[in-house]
């Protein structure tokens, strides 16, 4: 062995204290062992420039405060090209690259006249701006309506078309064409993609033609002499404001603006208790990422054209003011439900004058009970809802109004105001249809000389609910002979009975005989163009002592009978700047609308078309 020169080392041993075995002087060294190392050596992520070793992630810049929890972190810088230019305008940058030439009848693409590019102040020095940030919109609309209809239509006291019929109601057929013509104009200041304007000056116009034939007489005009027929028109202004951005209050754009003129507003998410164009101050704003809303307004209501509906600006403005105040909440009180609460105060006080309406007939004072003006003061507190709740869609509105009514027409004294109001429509979707169920209450007047009214009447009512005006009696006024004169049992484009002598241009009326309604119907998108919609609702008057007391009769029934009605809706540019629209309607009259309008006719039921044809630009 000691030929080999070989000598093996047991360093475990030696440490341990064994004895060491001596190697030969001229032995050959041992083999070196290296240990492992702690770590890999580093590595250089810049090694090739643009590219890095895989699975390494480099540091992440600071963490950013963000006031909405839970929203998606931003990427950092890096995910960012760095090779680009930045272009100066960027409005006017695809027309540069030759993507699309502007032209000024073209409303699908970019266009200056719809805002989506800011105006060149060096090609409209009259327009007192200055800045790249100022945007012209213009908007023109037109509204052609075809309505064929028929309704109990009471015979003129003095003559009738047809001096052969003796009888309180005549012929049913009527006729109504309307075209309307709308224009408007907006100028506003801002980068209008990522923000509020900080200022906006905006001013809508509408013109209406409008041809109506009835068959018989004083029904369009008072006086017995003139014909059954009207051609009408009128000029309305429905937008006229100016609306400054008062500040923003995060870096999420939440803000303070102030809107003074002639606006739309709406109080509530489907119209119940006031949806108009009026004259007013409205305070509003966000907050918490738009998840916090509110206003704050006072309107002072304009006089309505008797004809058209359309703002009467060259006439002084009612007596009747109203100071509204409501915040919505999303996801309250349960995720993907946005909450509101409605505050209102409707201060009427037009008891001293007469206001006769374009055609003849006594709008203020209503021709009910003593005939004498009243002033009144309604107060509404309401809370309403939209959203889900898991798959179901809800809407839903709830109002309680009081207050006091200056004069009674049935006592003529004065009486305190307590009514209720109540709406729900709740929707399914399965792929492309959507079911609804729709539910509506508004109180009665039970006791009509009890100098307490408890029929619910709204402000200016105007809702998109249970089949909206593809409804027959949403869409249909049906006059209440025989208790009134130019009386209508019911509204235009509203559900409530309210026994008005005008929506437009009445008083709110709390003796009434109130509303009980419940539907189902359907939407079916056929195509992304096309859709189908089908109602069907039950309706009841809620209490009919009111109708007994103004007809002297012992007994009316409640039902008002059966509202069926379907829609077809084709939008040709999957869009909404042509829509046409087509539907009908029949109301199957129940007993308690039998027993105030029977006629020799003994119609079984009554019809309504909608022709519609609306083009935008």
């Amino acid at each position: 062995m000691s030929g080999l020169g070989v000598v093996i080392t047991l360093p475990l041993l030696a440490q341990a204290g064994a004895a060491q075995v001596e190697q030969p002087s001229d032995a050959p060294a041992p083999p070196e062992v290296q240990a492992e190392p702690d770590a890999p050596p580093p590595v250089d992520n810049q090694v090739i420039d643009g590219r890095r070793r895989p699975d390494y992630t480099g540091p992440l810049p600071e963490e950013i405060d963000q006031n909405n929890i839970g929203a998606v972190r931003p990427p950092p810088p890096e995910a960012f090209p760095t090779d680009q230019v930045p272009i100066p305008d960027r409005w006017r940058l695809i027309e540069t690259l030759g993507v699309v030439k502007e032209d000024i009848f073209d409303p699908y693409n970019q266009n200056t006249y719809k805002g989506d590019r800011p105006i060149n102040p060096d090609k409209v020095p009259w327009l007192p701006i200055t800045g790249d940030d100022w945007f012209f919109v213009a908007n023109l609309i037109s509204d052609t309506v075809f309505e064929p209809r028929t309704f109990p239509i009471p015979v003129g006291v003095q003559t009738t078309e047809d001096p052969q019929r003796l009888d309180v109601f005549g012929e049913e057929f009527s006729p109504v064409f309307s075209q309307t013509f709308i224009t408007g104009f907006a100028l506003l200041k801002g980068n209008t993609a990522y923000k509020p304007p900080d200022v906006e000056y905006r001013v809508t116009l509408a013109f209406n033609v409008n041809h109506v034939d009835v068959p018989e007489r004083r029904v369009l005009f008072v006086e017995p002499s003139k014909p059954s027929h009207r051609t009408d028109h009128f000029v309305g202004v429905q937008e006229a404001f100016f609306d400054f951005h008062f500040r923003n209050v995060s870096t999420r754009y939440d803000f303070d603006s102030v809107r003074i003129g002639i606006q739309p507003f709406q109080a509530d998410f489907r119209g119940f208790l006031f949806n108009d164009n009026q004259l007013g101050v409205r305070f509003f704003g966000t907050r918490d990422n738009n998840r916090f809303q509110y206003n704050l307004g006072w309107f002072w209501r304009l006089e309505k054209d008797t004809n058209s509906g359309l703002n009467a600006v060259l006439q002084r403005p009612r007596d009747d003011m109203l100071l509204i105040a409501n915040v919505y909440r999303q996801d309250f009180l349960i995720p993907a439900l946005t909450s509101q609460l409605t505050v209102a105060w409707n201060a009427n006080r037009e008891g001293d004058e007469i206001q006769i309406d374009d055609n003849g007939f006594p709008v203020r004072p209503a021709l009910l009970g003593d005939l004498r003006g009243r002033d009144y003061d309604a107060y509404y507190l309401g809370y309403n809802a939209d959203g889900r709740i898991g798959r179901i869609n809800l809407s839903a509105s709830a109002y309680g109004v009081l207050g006091e009514d200056r004069n009674n027409f049935f006592t003529s004294q004065p009486a305190d105001i307590r009514a209720f109001f109540g709406a729900v429509e709740a929707s399914y979707d399965r792929d492309w249809m959507r079911f609804r169920l729709s539910a509506a209450y508004a109180s009665g007047d039970g006791d009509p000389y009890d100098n307490v009214e408890t029929g619910y009447d709204a402000v200016f009512e105007n809702p998109i609910f249970a089949g909206a005006d593809t409804s027959y009696w949403i869409r249909q006024t049906i006059p209440f002979a025989g208790g009134g004169r130019a009386i209508s049992v019911n509204g235009r484009n509203g559900i409530l009975n309210s026994l008005r002598s005008s929506k437009e241009q009445g008083q709110s009326n709390f003796n009434n005989p109130g509303l009980m309604l419940a539907g189902l119907g359907a939407d079916f998108d056929l195509t992304p163009e096309f859709r189908i919609s089908a109602n069907a609702n039950h309706l009841w008057f809620e209490n009919t002592a009111t109708l007994q007391a103004l007809r002297n009769e012992g007994s009316i029934p409640k039902d008002i009978g059966f509202d069926l009605s379907a829609a077809a809706i084709w939008r040709p540019k999957a869009n909404q700047n042509i829509v046409f629209r087509l539907s009908g309607a029949a109301l199957l009259p129940g007993g308690g609308f039998k027993d105030l309008f029977t006629d020799l006719e003994r119609e079984d039921a009554y019809l309504s078309v909608l022709a519609n044809v609306i083009l935008t630009y």
